[in-house]
């Protein structure tokens, strides 16, 4: 079973750089837009879709039961779900078992070199590589709003990192997640990914793999599987996204509403982890932050995906393209698979804020980058807080 996380590269800096996104599975990624239809899963687990969404299902040959009996795994071009409002993401009851969660693999072939020169906006210089940290154990007590996300793509099974977010619409009782666009859907090329589940706390005691191999999905998965039942990202994801080259990476972002896989206690993902952060969609510029710390589960070598790693650093800029809003960037020594993990600042009030998550990064590995929090990211986590909002 392979996990390839995507590839994209970044054209900042006035150098030929090959650079991947440091945190999906697959060599593909794609952010989806705002939808309009959702997918409801009532308690008992039978799929309920509205009326629209089941319309444009069948256009696509596309059978809820027998897609849950495996026809998930056919990505023809005809049956790969793109447009915003086509999500759709059954519950398939047990299928991250613990060995697909652990067995997530690199890319088969290399990123190649891309001409990234040509930068018109403001990027600072090249930040100094800091080793990545292990996360103290247990990762619950010191950071229980982190986990991993797994979902599948035509390359097999990819892993991504992503945060548990406070939701305006149930103060204390969220369900969302934030994550990278490209660890929800393949972008321009691509569609909307399968599968996709987020594992809070993943090894939480940071197991090695060889303990792994023997773990019980209690330890695998402490807090749980929760499944997306609702996934958005930007338009311009969807519509710019690459593997290489670094197109809509400052739009590079996501929110999932989750439910748990087997019905659960009837709590919340937040109230099951005891922690949520909030999100900034307003964050200072670089001048004013005095540190930001991205945490996830590299998986690309010299990591192989099973332990929470975290990077502190202050930020510098880095620009994509001149009329795109200019990204954050920190020196990290994290790869392939911490894409979508959360970075983290003190906000207004001194406490902990989520400020933007893991996009880009080199294939050499050094530095990370990731998108500012701005209108279109907002109103994304507002469309889903919203959607959810009566339930």
């Amino acid at each position: 079973m392979r996990t390839i996380r995507p590839l994209l590269a970044s054209a900042a800096v006035a150098a030929a750089l090959a650079l991947t996104a440091t945190g999906c599975g697959p060599g593909e990624e794609d952010p989806g837009g705002s939808p309009t239809a959702s997918a409801v899963q009532p308690p008992d687990g039978k799929i309920t879709l509205p009326d629209d969404l089941k319309d444009r299902l069948k256009e696509h040959g596309i059978d809820l039961d027998k897609w849950r009996g495996g026809d998930w795994k056919n990505w023809d071009k005809d049956k790969w779900l793109r447009e915003a409002q086509d999500f759709v993401n059954p519950i398939i009851e047990d299928l991250w078992d613990p060995d697909r969660m652990r067995e997530a693999e690199e890319p088969d072939e290399p990123v190649e070199d891309e001409d990234i020169s040509g930068d018109e906006g403001v990027t600072d210089p090249t930040p100094k590589r800091i080793e990545a940290s292990p996360a103290k154990r247990p990762y619950h007590d010191s950071v229980p709003e982190a986990g991993k996300l797994l979902f599948d793509g035509p390359k097999g099974s990819m892993v991504c990192s992503a945060t548990v977010v406070k939701d305006p619409a149930h103060p204390g009782k969220s369900n969302l997640v934030w994550t990278a666009g490209h660890c929800v859907h393949a972008g321009k090329n691509g569609g909307w990914y399968r599968n996709i589940a987020f594992v809070p706390s993943y090894n939480n005691k940071g197991l090695t793999t060889a303990e792994l191999e023997k773990a019980s999905r209690e330890d695998v998965a402490p807090y749980g599987v929760w499944w997306g039942d609702w996934a958005q990202t930007s338009e311009q994801w969807i519509d710019q996204g690459a593997p290489v080259g670094g197109q809509g990476a400052p739009y590079d972002f996501a929110v999932i509403h989750v439910t748990p896989e087997k019905g659960g206690s009837g709590k919340s993902l937040e109230e099951t982890v005891g922690s949520a952060l909030p999100v900034d969609f307003d964050a200072p510029a670089v001048q004013k932050i005095a540190s930001m710390e991205a945490t996830g589960y590299p998986a690309a070598p010299p990591y192989d995906g099973q332990k929470m790693f975290q990077c502190a650093d202050k930020p510098g800029r880095l620009s994509v393209k001149v009329e795109q809003p200019t990204m954050y960037r920190i020196g990290c020594s994290m790869t392939g698979g911490s894409s979508g993990g959360g970075w983290v600042a003190a906000g207004k009030d001194g406490k902990p804020t989520l400020v933007s998550n893991t996009s880009i990064g080199p294939v050499t590995a050094g530095w990370l980058a990731g998108p500012r929090l701005g209108a279109e990211a907002k109103g994304i986590y507002t469309a889903v807080s919203e959607k959810f909002a009566g339930r």
